[in-house]
C-alpha cells in the first residue's frame, strides 16, 4: 500500500501473537518494522526472519518497555536505523493470573508490575517517539487495551485495572498529542494466543458462547490495529473486537 511505504513503524511486543501479526501485517504494506522484544528475543528474531524472507523490512530490538531509559536507547536505535517512527502499536503487556476474589494474593509487587508495563510502558513509548512523529509531520499511536478494563472482570483485578488505565491513557494522550498525533485504542476479547496455553479447553468452551461463535485470531485484530493507524480522521477512540463476547 502506498500509505505505507518507507513509513517507520515500532511494535512491542512485536515477536508474538497480536505483535508478530501486526508486525507481519505492516511489513506487507511496506512499512518499515522495528519488532521489539523485552525476553523474547528468539521469537522476535523468528517474526524478523519471516519478513525478510518474504520481502519486507525488519528488525529486531530490544528494551524493557517498564524502563524509560531503555525506551529512549530504543527509539534512539530505530531512528537512526530506519529513520523517525511514524507509527507505534503498544502492544507489550503481561498478566497475574488470580483469582477475582482473592484479595490477599495482589500485592505491591503485582500492582508495581503490571502497571510499570501496561500503563506506564505505553506512557514511555508514546513520549518517546512524539518529536520524531511531530517533525515527520504527522503519526500515529495504537494502544492495546482489553475488554478486561471495561467489564472489570479478567485474568486478576491488577489487569483489568491496568488495561482500563489503558483506555483512559487512549484518551488523555489523544488530546495531548493533537492535532497532528492521532491516539485510538483497540479493545479486544479473547485472543487465540499463547496467553492460553493450558487452558485451550475453557478458550474453546467461552469460543461457542459469544455471539459470533468463535474467539478472535490475532490476524483479527491486526487487521483493526491497521485500519485505526491508517484512519487519518479519527483519535480518541476506543474500539472494541470481541466476536460479542461483552454482549
Amino acid at each position: 500500500m502506498t500509505y505505507w511505504k518507507n513509513r517507520v513503524a515500532l511494535i512491542t511486543g512485536g515477536g508474538t501473537g497480536i505483535g508478530r501479526a501486526v508486525s507481519e501485517m505492516l511489513a506487507e504494506r511496506g512499512a518499515l518494522v522495528a519488532v521489539n522484544y523485552s525476553r523474547s528475543q528468539d521469537a522476535a528474531n523468528e517474526t524478523v526472519q519471516h519478513i525478510l524472507d518474504t520481502g519486507g523490512h525488519a528488525f529486531a530490538v530490544q528494551a524493557n518497555v517498564a524502563n524509560d531509559l531503555d525506551v529512549r536507547r530504543m527509539v534512539t536505535t530505530i531512528t537512526e536505523t530506519y529513520g523517525p517512527i511514524t507509527a507505534l502499536v503498544n502492544n507489550a503487556g503481561i498478566t497475574r493470573h488470580i483469582p477475582m476474589h482473592d484479595l490477599e494474593s495482589v500485592t505491591d509487587d503485582v500492582w508495581n508490575e503490571l502497571l510499570d508495563v501496561n500503563v506506564k510502558g505505553m506512557f514511555h513509548c508514546a513520549r518517546a517517539v512524539t518529536e520524531g512523529m511531530r517533525q515527520a509531520g504527522g503519526g500515529s499511536i495504537v494502544n492495546l487495551g482489553s475488554i478486561a478494563g471495561s467489564t472489570g472482570s479478567g485474568s486478576s483485578l491488577p489487569y483489568a485495572v491496568s488495561k482500563a488505565a489503558v483506555h483512559g491513557l487512549s484518551l488523555s494522550l489523544a488530546h495531548a498529542l493533537s492535532p497532528h498525533i492521532r491516539v485510538n485504542a483497540i479493545v479486544p476479547g479473547a485472543v487465540a494466543t499463547r496467553w492460553w496455553a493450558g487452558n485451550e479447553e475453557r478458550m474453546y468452551r467461552l469460543g461457542g458462547k459469544v455471539l459470533l461463535q468463535h474467539i478472535a485470531s490475532p490476524e483479527d485484530i491486526a487487521h483493526m490495529i491497521c485500519a485505526a493507524l491508517e484512519q487519518q480522521s479519527m483519535t480518541g477512540q476506543l474500539i472494541t473486537v470481541d466476536s460479542g463476547q461483552t454482549l
